[in-house]
């Protein structure tokens, strides 16, 4: 992921473009790409600061009213898949991924594994 271009660098770009250089001059000047200047300058425009925004970080859960179901199906059923979790929850109203299941699980610390696989005994290998 590229990382955002640095507070001395944007304020640079910007002071250029207010002494009247184009927004492609400045680009070339300062070695960004047009479309960074341009954008830059956009947002520059709009808002004020030309402090990056945040990058990353904790997305909180979109909905937060469906926690406890989930865990209280694992209890009653503890083979269940995160994808058989997430159909149900979609006939619940709830429409999720199972990806999202999955990440929701992880949050709480839940290691939500199938049951172990058993090995064959030597008499049903032979059979």
């Amino acid at each position: 992921m590229a990382k955002p271009l640095d507070k001395d660098l944007r304020a640079r770009v910007v002071a250029a473009v207010a002494s009247g250089m184009s927004r492609r001059a400045a680009a070339a000047r300062f070695g960004i790409s047009e479309a960074a200047a341009i954008k830059l300058m956009c947002c520059y425009q709009a808002t004020g600061p030309v402090a990056p925004g945040q990058m990353g970080g904790h997305k909180p859960l979109k909905r937060a009213d469906w926690r406890g179901w989930p865990m209280q199906r694992i209890g009653e059923k503890p083979d269940i898949t995160t994808r058989e979790l997430a159909d149900e929850l979609a006939e619940r109203g709830v429409r999720v991924s199972h990806v999202s299941v999955w990440n929701f699980l992880q949050r709480e610390d839940h290691s939500h594994k199938k049951a172990d696989y058993t090995a064959l005994s030597g008499t049903a290998i032979r059979a």
